[in-house]
């Protein structure tokens, strides 16, 4: 699919493995995330703009590219999405962090939003979306649509885990996104759970059941 991007680093196949493990605790698979969260952040920021400024150095005066524009913003679904912004914020420490509140009904498994806060000006940032989780993609592409609403242009959505039909939803509704993958999994089960998975991303980072 065009705009999608499944990542196939080792060190990050490496660190989803890890996560997977039912026994690895609540310290370990936090920081697991924001791990991973960095080293996919480092490809998936590899188109921010750049100009030239003067810089003095030791020896002399020159022209050097640093960011341009407007700083970046990064808005977690909340709340498992929290858990990758500090992995982003170690590669740009000057973006800007938004958040949108989303919780899902547990029949129809429909999002539902309950916040949503977003830095001004949007529409002159890159925004990058995370969720550790692309499941059924009913929360990612009602947070795309919300940001969209709101004017956001330049969107990137990171997940750590998908399956196929959350992948495929998401890219249908917003195919102008780039959609970041750590692993594309083999599918939802009936209780909309990716499998294999990782069990509940949110309970696991913020060790509650």
């Amino acid at each position: 699919m065009e705009n999608v991007t499944v990542f196939d680093h080792p060190l990050i196949q490496h660190k989803i493995s890890k996560l997977r493990d039912k026994n690895t605790g609540t310290n370990e698979f936090r920081a697991l995330i924001e791990e991973i969260a960095m080293l996919m952040g480092y490809e998936a920021l590899r188109d921010l703009p750049l100009e030239d400024v003067e810089v003095e150095t030791p020896i002399e005066t020159c022209m050097t590219p640093m960011i341009a524009g407007k700083k970046l913003a990064v808005v977690p679904i909340l709340r498992a999405g929290l858990g990758m912004v500090s992995g982003i914020l170690a590669l740009v420490p000057s973006a800007k962090v938004g958040h949108i509140g989303l919780y899902r009904d547990e029949e129809t498994h429909e999002p539902h939003e309950y916040y949503c806060k977003l830095p001004s000006p949007i529409d002159q940032r890159t925004i990058v979306v995370t969720d550790p989780m692309l499941a059924t993609g009913g929360s990612a592409v009602a947070a795309v649509n919300f940001i969209k609403q709101h004017g956001g242009k330049t969107i990137k959505f990171m997940s750590i885990i998908a399956a196929p039909e959350g992948l495929e939803r998401l890219h249908r509704a917003h195919p102008d996104i780039h959609i970041y993958v750590g692993h594309l999994d083999r599918c939802l089960n009936s209780n909309a759970y990716i499998c294999p998975g990782l069990g509940d991303a949110g309970d696991r980072i913020f060790g509650t059941k």
